[in-house]
């Protein structure tokens, strides 16, 4: 791939930079619109243009190029809505006096329905994690891991957090006499999320095995630093990386008998919202503990709630099918 021209590079850094200050945009969006910014001015490289020259059949000429590629309708849905933000940003800025890509039109696509485990998916996943953590013969090291993978599905599970939200809890999310943890999510808002009695016991569980796994001779190193992080590791971010944990997370789903590309962390986060619209949660709510700032983004369960109406017109309606 052509590199960006140094302009249109300066030009990403600024409005990266206004995404942070203005919207409080977290590192994962920052990284997913530096790279699909990254690819636009790469292609307008190859057309002798940059962001302030380029013209609105030149990016219609992107799209027809990532079609091309292969890339999926909602991957060019997303790097127009890039593309989009960005030339707006230009003209906001007065870097341009036009915006090239307010006409352009994305690929045709319904919103797909959330991959959703059943209740005794789940409840196979925990089964499975539980023996793992329990089997003889475990090292210390395997069976702190293997707890952790208990805690770590049991609060994911019980929360509906985000992946990044989950891996990176503080260590005082596991209090004793917590009900409540204050999660921090998109846009770095702040949101209270309940615990149950499940995910509150996995913690404590999973606190009490690392303690008992520590090498005395190692206590004063930790007492003299303690990590700040529920789940911490060596790495730069000082926690687990959800990359780790979709990866022990697929382990975890073959050796349950379960098919590894349909589990990955979001899809437990759909299961969560799901299972507690299908028992009754009203929507709102469910808005609320996932953290989605518009309803629209909760109402891709709807389905659930549809269904759910359904059978209780069928089952407890008096003129329903059986009962006249």
């Amino acid at each position: 791939m052509n590199r960006p021209a140094p302009s249109d590079a300066r030009l990403i850094e600024l409005f990266l930079d206004m995404l942070a200050a203005e919207q409080g945009a977290g590192d994962n969006t920052l990284s997913a619109y530096r790279s699909d910014l990254e690819d636009l001015a790469g292609f307008l490289v190859r057309k002798r243009q940059g962001f302030v020259s380029a013209e609105t059949q030149t990016l219609r000429d992107y799209l027809s190029d990532l079609d091309e590629r292969g890339f999926k309708s909602s991957s060019v849905a997303r790097r127009l809505s890039s593309t989009r933000h960005l030339f707006r940003f230009l003209l906001n800025e007065r870097t341009r006096s036009d915006d090239p890509a307010a006409i352009l039109s994305g690929p045709k696509r319904g919103r797909g329905l959330p991959k959703v485990l059943s209740i005794a998916d789940v409840d196979r996943l925990l089964a499975r994690a539980r023996e793992l953590a329990q089997a003889p013969g475990n090292s210390d090291a395997q069976r702190i891991r293997a707890i952790r993978m208990v805690c770590l599905l049991e609060v994911l599970y019980a929360t509906g957090l985000r992946v990044s939200e989950l891996v990176s809890l503080p260590l005082s999310a596991a209090r004793r006499d917590a009900r409540m943890i204050v999660v921090r999510g998109k846009g770095d808002k702040e949101r209270l999320v309940p615990l149950n009695e499940s995910s509150k016991q996995a913690m404590t569980d999973y606190l009490a095995a690392v303690e008992a796994g520590r090498d005395p001779k190692d206590a004063p190193k930790s007492a003299a630093k303690p990590s700040k992080w529920l789940f911490p590791s060596f790495g730069e971010s000082g926690h687990l990386t959800r990359q780790h944990f979709a990866r022990d997370l697929k382990d975890l789903a073959v050796a349950a008998g379960l098919p590894a590309r349909a589990i990955s962390p979001h899809v437990l986060r759909h299961a969560f919202a799901s299972h507690l619209l299908h028992n009754g949660a009203d929507l709102r709510i469910v808005q609320t503990l996932l953290g989605h700032t518009d309803i629209s983004t909760t109402q891709i369960y709807t389905h659930v709630v549809e269904e759910r109406l359904k059978s209780l017109v069928r089952d407890l309606h008096p003129l329903a099918e059986g009962k006249t």
